[in-house]
């Protein structure tokens, strides 16, 4: 149920109130900034692109302008579907018994997007984190397979946890296994309750901490175990679990906290990541790749390589010796991993350049968030074994590829460029990732969309080379074959609307009629009345395409009615420009010769009007009729493409 005003309004009040005094923080600030500005004028327009480049750049998408609006209002204000839901997937927030969100639920265009609005709730909205927080959490309570290193006890209690995590999140850890990171045990003091180290432990795993322990204990243990958690805080140089627990306050206050703390967890682990595994990545020729030896007791706490190839077609002109300053070589003894040098090639030239592949040391505990590595990890398949030396697992995917992936698993980021978005789609679902495998889907359907979103088509008549250079950021048809063999529908859709917008420069090209004909052998025992999925979809996109324009028009019912009064507008409007025309014929207007002396003082400098010509190179009297013209003539093309197919659809 929607609030009324006064009631939206008293709410406002209070939320102010809470804000003046520090107590809640704003979830929507002014924000002024030029690419906030961007941002909501592309919420406006309905520029899926524009809102996914700035989206990538960072504005935020939760502030408000100078007239209260955020993206999302506007968005869903305008009727802009599809940005509606980028900026949902993106982590906007909606959430009902707030202002900003009921406000943006009574200013949806329309229902379709009101319901969209109400399906995001709280934990898909307001918490992009919450899978990484949960699989991080689960790990305390998932014993197989087995990936902790090392074994914290107090009293005869003891729990099984994982190095890379203690020394990401606690300083004390951090330089404690630094110094010796062979450790395997950790004993806590006795004067310690169990149940506030267990406390602790949730904390450092991003789980939810409370200082309800139970009706069982009473006022002395409870005591008890806040001392301890109180202790525990200050050695383990996590304070702010300490703060955590004695701050309490209303719901919105404890979620707001709650999420900064584990967005503080991410961006830790995030940290740790990128300072150990990317850091001491190693590249080394392929063919001695299955000679390197990393020892288990290394100073990561790695347990399985990770390896990638470089694509054989590799540019020659990237210098044997060009590796970034980050990336460390297998020369020597390096990280716990004894490799003798590798040798340079005798000759100098470049066509010789061995092929060369990246080893990541990684943790399973991480891995595991990948249905693939689950399954793989939790078999007798030899992977899953445990060996002197760390496993080395192949991933059929380019090393960029394979970082984009490790980034998403290690810190619930995915910044996919576009260039990379379908090889990221197909290793995500290579590996099980849905997450990632949206997240790719959306790069490609935004970023690639070109001006789709915005309804215009591309410029008729453009050649194929100056289309690829000037619009095209992707191939359409590696994208909706990604899609049909990673089924994403969500691609399928974006595809065939692209096509639908440019049909004009893609129908008679032989590419597009192997697609059509791929599409329609996709149905197993073809039918004579089974129709092709996706000329279906093209022509739903192409009515939408120029109907739109043509709404309160009246060009509507011309569409409707056939061909011939669109031709006989045509030809109505087609009068020779350069005849004199009686417009006093009925006495309303000047003579002829009245008319040439005002034709004659229009100034000479004004610009020719444009011819415009139909697909078809008839000449159209308005941009309407045109149009109209064009769309009988594209529904023709795909006919006679159906008839040299020889398929019925």
């Amino acid at each position: 149920m929607v609030l009324s005003k006064v009631e939206l309004e008293s709410q406002l009040h209070d939320e102010h109130q809470q804000i003046s005094r520090g107590q809640l923080r704003d979830d929507s600030p002014l924000d002024a900034s030029p690419g906030f500005q961007t941002l909501c004028i592309a919420c406006r327009r309905g520029d899926l692109k524009l809102c996914q480049e700035m989206i990538t750049e960072g504005a935020n998408i939760n502030a408000r302008d100078a007239f209260d609006y955020t993206p999302l209002i506007l968005a869903s204000l305008c009727g802009h579907y599809e940005v509606v839901r980028l900026l949902l997937d993106s982590g906007a927030l909606c959430e009902r018994d707030t202002f900003q969100g009921e406000r943006c639920l009574y200013n949806a265009l329309n229902n379709r997007i009101r319901k969209l609005l109400l399906e995001y709730d709280y934990s898909k909205t307001t918490d992009p984190l919450q899978p990484l927080a949960s699989h991080i959490t689960s790990l305390l309570a998932r014993p197989h397979p087995k990936t902790s290193d090392i074994t914290l006890t107090v009293g005869p209690h003891s729990f099984h946890l994982h190095k890379m995590i203690l020394s990401a999140r606690s300083p004390y850890f951090r330089k404690k296994l630094s110094a010796a990171p062979e450790t395997t045990s950790w004993k806590s003091s006795s004067a310690v309750a169990a149940q506030a180290l267990e406390t602790a432990i949730r904390y450092l795993y991003l789980g939810e901490v409370s200082t309800d322990f139970g009706a069982t204990i009473s006022m002395e243990q409870e005591q008890d175990i806040l001392t301890g958690v109180d202790r525990l805080s200050r050695q383990l140089e996590i304070e702010s679990l300490w703060e955590g627990m004695l701050d309490g306050g209303d719901r919105r206050i404890t979620r707001q906290r709650r999420t900064d703390e584990v967005t503080k967890g991410r961006d830790q682990l995030e940290r740790w990541y990128r300072e150990n595994v990317l850091r001491h990545k190693v590249v080394i020729e392929s063919n001695k790749a299955e000679q390197v030896r990393w020892v288990r007791d290394n100073a990561i706490f790695a347990d399985v390589l990770l390896r990638a190839d470089d694509t054989p077609d590799r540019e020659e002109d990237e210098g044997s010796n060009d590796v970034p300053d980050q990336t460390r070589r297998a020369n020597g003894f390096l990280g716990g991993i004894p490799v003798g040098p590798v040798q340079s090639s005798r000759s100098p030239s470049r066509s010789r350049r061995q092929r060369h592949s990246t080893l990541y040391p990684v943790h399973r505990a991480m891995l595991l968030r990948s249905e693939f590595f689950s399954a793989m990890f939790s078999s007798s398949f030899r992977e899953a074994q445990e060996t002197d030396y760390l496993q080395i697992i192949s991933v059929d995917c380019t090393p960029a590829v394979l970082e984009v992936v490790l980034t998403f698993l290690y810190t619930e980021k995915a910044e996919v460029p576009l260039e990379l978005a379908v090889d990221v789609l197909f290793a995500a679902d290579l590996l099980l990732i849905e997450k990632l495998k949206t997240k790719a889907a959306v790069v490609i359907s935004t970023l690639g969309s070109g001006n789709v979103s915005s309804g215009a088509a591309a410029p008729q008549g453009s050649s194929p080379d100056a289309r690829e250079t000037e619009d095209e950021a992707i191939n359409v048809y590696d994208v909706i074959r990604a899609g049909w063999l990673t089924r994403v529908h969500r691609l399928e859709e974006f595809a065939a609307r692209y096509l639908a917008y440019r049909l004009e420069d893609y129908i008679d090209e032989p590419d597009f009629a192997d697609l059509i004909r791929e599409s329609a052998s996709r149905i197993v025992k073809r039918q004579e009345t089974d129709s092709i999925e996706l000329l279906d979809d093209i022509r739903y996109y192409l009515s939408e395409r120029f109907r739109l324009r043509f709404e309160d028009s009246g060009i509507e019912e011309m569409l409707d009615e056939g061909d011939g009064r669109v031709r006989e507008t045509i030809g109505r409007n087609d009068a020779p420009t350069d005849e004199a025309v009686d417009l006093a014929a009925d006495g309303s207007g000047p003579t002829t010769t009245e008319a040439s002396s005002s034709m004659s003082s229009v100034p000479e400098d004004l610009p020719p009007v444009a011819t415009m010509r139909t697909l078809d190179g008839e000449m159209a009297g308005d941009e309407f009729a045109q149009e109209a013209v064009d769309y009988q003539v594209l529904l023709g093309k795909i006919d006679g493409l159906l008839e040299r197919l020889r398929l019925d659809a």
